[in-house]
């Protein structure tokens, strides 16, 4: 029997820009230039918890998120990062990795529902996704 294939949320493919490819997930920028918000989808058909993965998957979902933390805080360097799986308006399994600034649009409270995003100009998403692109690549050493 074969498996389903992987397919991104649409909602997720609209929100954000795809960064770079790891062994499990897609790490992709959330189109707010509010905050420096980097998405972990892993690319597995049908999750939608943690817990729906292996053990390996699990210690392989830490472990890149682990490398995005540490890419992001070399990017946007931040006083708090906050990590989620929340998933009640998309269900398909994905971390959310936000680096937070005291004073940011939504501090001390939470990034979800807090106003409507603010896309990255175009130039500017550009020189945000080169640098996490290169961030990725040396936190990977």
């Amino acid at each position: 029997m074969s498996r389903p294939s992987f397919i991104l949320d649409p909602r997720l493919d609209g929100d954000t820009r795809l960064i770079t490819s790891l062994a499990l997930c897609d790490v992709r920028l959330m189109n707010d230039a509010r905050y420096a918000w980097l998405v972990l989808v892993p690319r597995r058909a049908g999750r939608v918890e943690i817990t729906d993965l292996s053990a390996d998957e699990q210690a392989l979902l830490w472990q890149e998120v682990n490398r995005a933390t540490a890419a992001l805080r070399a990017v946007a360097p931040c006083d708090k990062l906050n990590l989620g799986a929340l998933g009640n308006i998309v269900r398909q399994l994905h971390v959310h990795v936000v680096a937070r600034c005291e004073g940011d649009a939504a501090w001390p409270g939470p990034v979800w529902g807090h106003g409507g995003a603010q896309p990255y100009a175009a130039a500017v998403l550009t020189a945000r996704l080169d640098a996490l692109r290169e961030a990725l690549a040396k936190a990977a050493g």
